[in-house]
């Protein structure tokens, strides 16, 4: 599932985007905890869901960004 979200957030086929390797920009990255995140941000608020975004932000870092 996340490799379709990685290839439609550049606009390109995922045959090209492997091809070109592309710098993976930072609203295709980590779906699976930005979205967990979110979802616990607009359901519960920000303050209580520190876990989440701490867990996205390992991820985002995981993957080279300074965050």
């Amino acid at each position: 599932m996340s490799s379709v979200a990685a290839a439609s957030c550049d606009g390109k086929g995922s045959g090209e985007a492997r091809e070109e390797k592309k710098p993976l920009k930072p609203c295709c990255a980590c779906p699976e905890t930005k979205k967990a995140r979110d979802a616990c941000i607009i359901e519960k608020g920000e303050e209580n869901c520190g876990h989440l975004i701490e867990a996205h932000k390992e991820c985002m870092r995981a993957l080279g960004f300074k965050i």
